[in-house]
């Protein structure tokens, strides 16, 4: 953690939310601020700004100089005790540096915001689902004009009307600061985050979505559960269950955990899968909320949830929300109102054939299971597969992901496009069309006699909306 009593602050990694994190240390009194783009990436536009607002940039040289000629991590001995004595090093959680770090991005954050957001604050982190839950809570939690970060943009729901504040931004935590200061033109009553890799610690309630795949960060150097640990730093944390037994076991005092299997404290039963609205009993046990009381309950839900992960989906959406002490008639008007997401799942008709959409710039191998099962007893059914690498750090296991498509039955088309349809294509052992671009592929489905079309694409749903 940041000294509280500090003079230099050097900020790393200027292509994540560096830059905005540097600039708001800028601000503090007596603070010199030095950035390093480690990346390099940096505009020359950019290297202006910064030194337009006191940061000085500089290069590994800068740390080599106060460090040790050959710096070994967490090494104590120094060759320049003063100067290191008031250096504070932020970096982010994925950062893989050779230095001691005395701050992640994420915590940079709560200390630059802890003074400043004083409405409730919900902090969503996961592997998969992050999106989808964040406006599910948009819909629960309207009335109280929410402030919604996440992956598709900055909106505000200004007296029921949605407004799109800004659409390309990322999940990093330094694009908190950046929503809150597009806010303040707006009575905002609750704000709502998606944030990769953890939590600041602003919130009064974290929600950890799952760790469905525990993939590797800061150059093979840590997993993504570690770094999400950082989601405990909130007040209370809604947590798969599975995911919080496997690795945050020691986080009870503070958790209420979710599932579709019978565990946890808000578990699911008596499921009713429909394209359209899915049906389901929501049990409800011994949940702590926010003003210290024990929760239990039972009741329906109706709402948008084709598949067995987006009901694990709603339970989070759930837990969060009664661990917050919202009522369960506005939980359950707000999700019977979610009619999906479009850029993540969405199921629409065109010309009587139901289309099936799975885009996300996270598409893995536990994503293209659970989204092949929607296609269970369905007659007449097409897959597409395919979409763009290097939309997420995250990337596709091509050998596996063939292996599940080759397990499609004989009745089900499989037609595979663009990069990643192009990679797994050599690997296949059943029957497959290989068509380049989206549109032909599409079109070609459309035009194949299909009743029911499921795409897998991995891309950012924004790129695809000129199709």
């Amino acid at each position: 953690m940041l000294r509280k009593s500090f003079k230099d602050v050097l900020v790393v990694d200027m292509t994540h939310g560096g830059k905005i994190i540097a600039i708001e240390f800028s601000k503090l009194p007596s603070c010199n601020v030095f950035g390093w783009d480690i990346y390099n990436t940096l505009t020359d536009g950019d290297k202006d700004n910064l030194q337009e607002n006191g940061v000085k940039l500089v290069d590994e040289n800068y740390l080599k100089r106060l460090y040790n000629p050959n710096p070994q991590p967490n090494v104590s001995s120094r060759s320049n005790l003063n100067e290191l004595d008031i250096l504070s090093v932020v970096a982010p959680i994925h950062c893989n540096l050779d230095y001691p770090v005395d701050m992640s991005h994420h915590e940079a954050v709560a200390f630059l915001l802890m003074n400043r957001i004083e409405i409730p604050v919900i902090e969503v982190t996961g592997v998969k689902g992050k999106t989808s839950v964040v406006h599910m809570l948009k819909e629960i939690f309207k009335d109280l004009n929410p402030l919604i970060l996440s992956s598709l943009g900055v909106e505000v729901v200004d007296d029921g009307e949605i407004k799109l504040l800004k659409r390309d931004i990322s999940i990093t935590p330094a694009s908190i600061i950046d929503a809150w200061r597009m806010s303040q033109d707006y009575d905002v009553g609750i704000f709502i985050i998606e944030t990769s890799l953890g939590g600041t610690g602003l919130a009064d309630v974290g929600i950890l979505t799952n760790i469905i795949e525990d993939y590797t960060i800061a150059k093979g150097t840590r997993k993504a559960s570690q770094a999400k640990i950082q989601i405990f730093n909130n007040k209370l944390v809604a947590c798969d269950y599975d995911s919080f037994n496997l690795f945050y076991p020691d986080f009870k005092d503070k958790t209420n955990t979710f599932s579709i299997d019978g565990k946890g404290n808000v578990k699911a039963s008596n499921i009713i899968f429909g394209f359209h609205e899915t049906v389901f009993q929501v049990e409800v046990k011994d949940l702590k909320t926010i003003s210290s009381e024990i929760y239990n309950d039972s009741f329906e839900i109706s709402t948008f949830a084709p598949a067995l992960h987006h009901v694990q989906n709603v339970l989070s959406t759930i837990c969060a929300s009664l661990t917050l002490g919202i009522s369960k008639n506005t939980i359950i008007t707000g999700l019977k109102n979610f009619n999906g997401l479009k850029g993540r799942t969405s199921i629409t008709n065109r010309n009587d054939i139901r289309i099936i959409e799975e885009v996300n710039p996270g598409i893995n191998l536990a994503t293209i299971k659970k989204s092949i099962s929607m296609l269970e007893d369905l007659p007449r059914s097409s897959v597409v597969f395919g979409g763009k690498y290097g939309v997420t750090c995250e990337e596709i296991n091509e050998e596996s992901a063939a292996s599940i498509l080759n397990e499609l039955t004989e009745n089900i088309q499989l037609i595979l496009t663009d990069e990643l349809g192009n990679s797994v294509k050599d690997t296949m052992k059943r029957d497959f069309h290989y068509i380049p671009y989206l549109d032909e592929a599409m079109d070609y489905a459309f035009n194949s006699g299909c009743q029911n079309i499921l795409l897998i694409y991995r891309s950012n749903f924004h790129d695809l909306q000129h199709r």
